[in-house]
């Protein structure tokens, strides 16, 4: 397979975050994950509002809008992968998010998630020596056929906890 040609500084793809707090939420990602603001792509639209700002965290640069007063509420889903994922926890709750998955062993690999203010949620990964072997795993209930039938209590904790944040979710506008 061919991988495109993308600007210096872009990965393939790009996510972009339309967002309440563009600006809180750049800095958040800034403050929590060590990402480098591109001040060169801040663009501010006609309304005063953020139309564009950019943060790049390693290989990737995120992208952030202000939401517009008539747009809906669309959270983010986004996935990292950090060093240390103990340390951007603290951060990442010093800066007002809040856990949803406390840190779970997951085939190897260490594995939470936070809400930020603006209600996006991060999946926060510390890459480990993952183990995919055939057979049988750590999390599915010995004599289950590895599907979601019976399963773990790890892996209902991770998916407890998901179905909850999204049930959850509100638009924090609607908090004010």
């Amino acid at each position: 397979m061919s991988v495109p040609n993308a600007p210096d500084g872009y990965a393939t793809v790009n996510p972009m975050i339309i967002t309440t707090d563009a600006d809180g939420v750049a800095q958040f990602v800034i403050e929590v994950f060590g990402g480098e603001k591109r001040s060169e792509a801040r663009t501010i639209d006609e309304d005063g509002l953020v139309l564009q700002a950019e943060v790049r965290v390693g290989t990737t640069t995120l992208m952030f809008a202000e939401r517009k007063p008539d747009w809906p509420f669309t959270p983010s889903l986004l996935q990292v992968y950090v060093v240390d994922l103990d340390t951007v926890l603290e951060r990442a709750t010093a800066r007002g998010a809040t856990l949803i998955t406390k840190p779970t062993d997951f085939f190897g690999t260490r594995f939470a998630r936070v809400q930020d203010a603006s209600a996006n949620l991060w999946w926060i990964w510390q890459h480990g020596e993952a183990d995919w072997s055939e057979g049988e795993s750590d999390w599915t209930v010995e004599g289950s056929d590895g599907g979601w039938g019976e399963i773990s209590a790890e892996l209902a904790y991770i998916h407890d906890t998901l179905i909850s944040a999204m049930k959850g979710l509100r638009d924090p506008r609607e908090d004010r």
